[in-house]
This record gives C-alpha cells, sequence and structure tokens, in this order.
C-alpha cells in the first residue's frame, strides 16, 4: 500500500503563502499524484494533479497562485500556495492513484490523513 503524510499546513493571512509537503512510501513505481481540499459543507475540490509524464493541471480557482511538483531525489512531492485567501482555507490532502497514470479521473486510490490550512 502507499502512504501519504503531508506537512506543512497552519494559519496564515491573506494573500501570505505556504508550501505544503507530502512524503510518500510503500511504491516505487509511477503513479499520478495529486492534492484535494476538502471545506466544511462544500465539496472537495482536486487543486493539482501531476501525471507519470510530469505534466501538472490546476483547477481554474488556483492557477497562477499555486503550484505542485515533484522531488526528483526524494519520495515526496509539493504544493507551493501563494496569494492564499480566506475561499483557499480547508483540509488539504495529497493522494495517489497507481492505475490512472494521466491524471484522467478525478479519484484516487490513496490519500494522506490531511493538514489543515487557514487564511484569514
Amino acid at each position: 500500500h502507499v502512504q501519504l503524510v503531508e506537512s506543512g499546513g497552519g494559519s496564515v493571512q491573506a494573500g501570505g503563502s505556504l508550501k505544503l509537503s507530502c512524503e510518500w512510501s510503500g511504491y516505487t513505481g509511477k503513479m499520478c499524484m495529486g492534492w484535494y481540499r476538502q471545506a466544511p459543507e462544500k465539496e472537495r475540490v482536486t487543486v493539482a494533479r501531476i501525471d507519470t509524464s510530469g505534466r501538472t493541471k490546476y483547477v481554474d480557482s488556483v492557477k497562477g497562485r499555486f503550484t505542485a511538483s515533484q522531488d526528483n531525489a526524494k519520495p515526496i512531492w509539493y504544493l507551493q500556495m501563494s496569494d492564499l485567501n480566506p475561499d483557499d482555507s480547508a483540509e488539504y490532502y495529497c493522494a495517489a492513484d497507481l492505475l490512472d497514470l494521466y491524471c484522467a479521473k478525478d479519484e484516487f486510490e490513496y490519500r494522506g490523513p490531511g493538514t489543515q490550512v487557514t487564511v484569514s
């Protein structure tokens, strides 16, 4: 099983930045990696995905503000978030799918426990 653990969440003022990290273990092959968020009483939103070709996809609301990337030397991927606003407040999860290598679906087999981001 793939195990994922997020870190880097916290509280920040509007306009500020945070960088989330996700460390994974239990698998060494290629996989679709993603970040999604869930706010109370709101639908889950996948904010970024990285497919096995290294291509990234972003939801429109974060384009130009969020950047997803992978560490080439370590099993870690990141979500750099800038110009944050209160609408970005949510629990953020990193996620992975071993079969959907091009991230065509908005579904993931595995996810981490989440990290809270609060923007005020």
